[in-house]
C-alpha cells in the first residue's frame, strides 16, 4: 500500500483514477469534511461497495475487536463494504493505537473493503504517533479551513458551480466582500446561503441587493432590519421591533452587540474624517457596505462628537446590564434598557433631515 497525502482539492482528480481500500481524513471543518466523504462514498458505490457500517469510538470502553471483525468480514448480501470509523476526540488511547495499526495491516491488498477513518485537526505531537504514522500507509486528507482572505473566492466558486454570479470588477469584489463578512468564515452557513440563493433566484448575475437580502433574512434578519430602522430615524418602527424580538425570544446581548457595534463604527469613521479621511474611504475600511453605507452617508457629516461619545458610553452601561449587572440611571431589566439606548441612537439620527 503507497502511502498518498492529498488535498481536497485533488480529491475529484484522485478518485477518478481508482479507489484505494484505506482513507484517513482529519480537520475541524465540517462542511469539507462532509462533502469529501460524500465523494468518497459516490465513488465507492459506482464501483460496488453496496454495505456501509460505521462505528465512532466514545470512551475507554470501545470495542476495538468490533470494528476489525468488521473490516475482515463481508455479510452474505454484499462483496464490498465501506467501514467508517470517527475518533471524535482525535486520542484513540494505547488499546485503539494497537488496534488501528493492525486495522492498517488487514487494508492491504483488501480490495472488498474501503475503510474510512475520520478524525478532527491533529496537533504535531498526534501526526507523530505511531498509529497516525500507520494511517498514512494509506491515502490521507488534511481538511485545512478556508482562510479568511481565501473566503471570498471560495464563496464566488461555489455561485459559479449552480449558475450564478457577481457583477464583475469592484462591485463584485464588493459584494462577495459583505457575504464572507456576514458568514464570518463559518463555511456551513455560507453553503446554506448559497443554496438559498439557487433557490430564490435564476442562473446568472446576482446584484448586491439580491445577496443583502437573502443573507441577512437567515443572518439574524430582524436584528439587522432593527440596526436600519434606528439609523434611518423611524422611531415608532423601532420601538415595534423591539417589542417583535422580545417576543420571539432573541437575545438581549445580539440586539445589544448590534446597536453597540453600529455605535462603535460610527466613532471610528467619524474619527477618521477628523483625521481628514474622505468619507467613502472611511466607510470602506470599516466594512459598511450597501443599504447602510446610504444610512452612515446620510447622518454621518451631521453628527455630534459629544453627542456621539455619550452614546458610546451609553452603550457600554447596557453592556453591563444585559450580562445581569447594575449600573446607575439605567433600568435592571435588560430589554427595558435596550429600547432607552435603541430610542436615544434613533433620536439622534432621526434629527438628521433626510435628503431629497
Amino acid at each position: 500500500m503507497v502511502s498518498m497525502q492529498i488535498s481536497t482539492t485533488q480529491l475529484a482528480a484522485h478518485l477518478n483514477k481508482g479507489l484505494k481500500s484505506l482513507y484517513t481524513l482529519h480537520g475541524d471543518e465540517p462542511l469539507l469534511i462532509q462533502e469529501a466523504l460524500d465523494a468518497i462514498r459516490a465513488a465507492a458505490r459506482a464501483q460496488g461497495f453496496s454495505e456501509r457500517t460505521s462505528h465512532t469510538v466514545s470512551g475507554a470502553h470501545f470495542d476495538w475487536s468490533e470494528v476489525l471483525a468488521a473490516c475482515g468480514s463481508l455479510s452474505l448480501f454484499a462483496d464490498k463494504q465501506i467501514v467508517e470509523l470517527r475518533i471524535p476526540s482525535g486520542k484513540p488511547g494505547k488499546e485503539g493505537s494497537l488496534a488501528l495499526q493492525q486495522l492498517v495491516d488487514q487494508s492491504r491488498g483488501n480490495d472488498a473493503t474501503l475503510t474510512l477513518v475520520i478524525l478532527p485537526r491533529l496537533d504535531k505531537m498526534t501526526k507523530a504517533t505511531a498509529w497516525f504514522a500507520a494511517l498514512e500507509g494509506g491515502v490521507t486528507l488534511e481538511v485545512s479551513p478556508v482562510e479568511r482572505n481565501a473566503l471570498a473566492p471560495w464563496i464566488a466558486q461555489r455561485l459559479a458551480a449552480q449558475g450564478q454570479r457577481v457583477a464583475p470588477g469592484e462591485e463584485g469584489q464588493r459584494t462577495l466582500q459583505f457575504f464572507a463578512d456576514r458568514v464570518e468564515g463559518n463555511l456551513l452557513a455560507a453553503h446554506q446561503e448559497i443554496q438559498k440563493l439557487a433557490l430564490l433566484h435564476p442562473p446568472g448575475e446576482l446584484s448586491f441587493e439580491q445577496i443583502e437580502s437573502a443573507v441577512l433574512n437567515v443572518a439574524r434578519y430582524d436584528v439587522f432590519k432593527l440596526s436600519e430602522a434606528v439609523l434611518a430615524g423611524q422611531m415608532v418602527r423601532v420601538q415595534r421591533m423591539l417589542e417583535g424580538l422580545q417576543a420571539e425570544g432573541e437575545a438581549e446581548v445580539l440586539v445589544h452587540y448590534t446597536l453597540a457595534e453600529d455605535i462603535r463604527a460610527l466613532k471610528r469613521v467619524k474619527d477618521a474624517m477628523g483625521q481628514g479621511k474622505p468619507l467613502p474611504m472611511a466607510l470602506r475600511e470599516q466594512r459598511v457596505w450597501g443599504n447602510k453605507e446610504r444610512l452612515f452617508e446620510r447622518v454621518l457629516p451631521r453628527l455630534n462628537d459629544v453627542a456621539l461619545a455619550q452614546l458610546l458610553q451609553a452603550a457600554h452601561q447596557v453592556d453591563g446590564v444585559v450580562k445581569g449587572l447594575k449600573s446607575p440611571h439605567w433600568p435592571a431589566d435588560g430589554w427595558q434598557a435596550l429600547g432607552r439606548l435603541a430610542m436615544n441612537f434613533c433620536g439622534l439620527c432621526a434629527a438628521v433631515p433626510v435628503k431629497r
